[in-house]
């Protein structure tokens, strides 16, 4: 990974922060996005001064179709792209609203398609990109219900522009992760109760009788964005404990 240039969406917290950690621990020049100010911050503090900072909204369509202009300010070319910026609101199909549903698709599903779309004159060949989806695209889940349609067509965004982007030297993969220990957890506006009986029923469906790590996502997301996985293209990748097994 030395002296390769990687762009992660979302790269301030969790899985986003700990690939950015990794890859540049290998010797990669990272550029992150983010759109909170205080992540933005506290990522400066873990990552030191040598990554960009972009801050950048997702769910606004303007700042995903304008963020490779913003790139070629800093670079003009990359080596890969982790699109890992994603919300997720939860609750009964019928407590969804019309704001839940563009909250979530204008992130999750409009924000992906746009930002690579604004990103692709600049990938290189070869390069590779990386899409953050959920193992809720293949499950049914319980409360879940716009969620998992975001990430379901992220997967299926994965295979498709998988197939057209090969001419130019991109792969296209994504990663659908069960239940990780990131922030979001903290996000879900439950009370601290319900987050830890939730945490611990969801650990129990593990085979590991865990929560992921950010970590080992990373681990995944390098693999994936290196040339080790130079052969996989269009493919989905699990990593959840053996959750979609239960």
């Amino acid at each position: 990974m030395k002296n390769r240039t990687f762009l992660i969406t979302g790269g301030t917290s969790g899985i986003g922060l700990a690939t950015a950690q990794l890859l540049q621990s290998e010797g990669a020049w990272v550029i992150v996005t983010g759109r909170n100010p205080e992540t933005i911050a506290a990522a400066r503090t873990a990552l030191g001064s040598k990554p960009i900072f972009i801050r950048s909204d997702s769910s606004s369509l303007a700042e995903a179709q304008g963020l490779g202009a913003i790139v070629e300010e800093y670079t003009a070319k990359l080596d890969g792209v982790f699109i890992n910026a994603g919300v997720g609101q939860f609750g009964p199909f019928e407590t969804m609203t019309p704001q839940h549903y563009d909250d979530m698709f204008n992130v999750n599903v409009r924000g992906v398609y746009f930002q690579l779309q604004s990103l692709v004159r600049i990938l290189g060949n070869p390069s590779s990109v990386v899409l953050t989806a959920s193992i809720a695209a293949e499950l049914g889940m319980v409360g879940a219900s716009i969620y998992s349609a975001t990430k379901a067509a992220v997967v299926s965004l994965g295979k498709t522009l998988a197939v057209e982007l090969a001419p130019r030297g991109i792969r296209v993969n994504t990663i659908s992760p069960g239940p990780i220990e990131t922030p979001i957890l903290g996000k879900l506006g439950l009370p601290i109760e319900s987050q830890k009986a939730m945490k611990e029923q969801m650990a129990a469906q593990s085979l590991i009788k865990r929560f992921g790590t950010a970590d080992e996502v990373a681990k995944l997301a390098r693999f994936l964005l290196s040339s080790d996985s130079s052969n996989i293209i269009g493919t989905d990748v699990t990593i959840d404990g053996g959750v979609r097994l239960t």
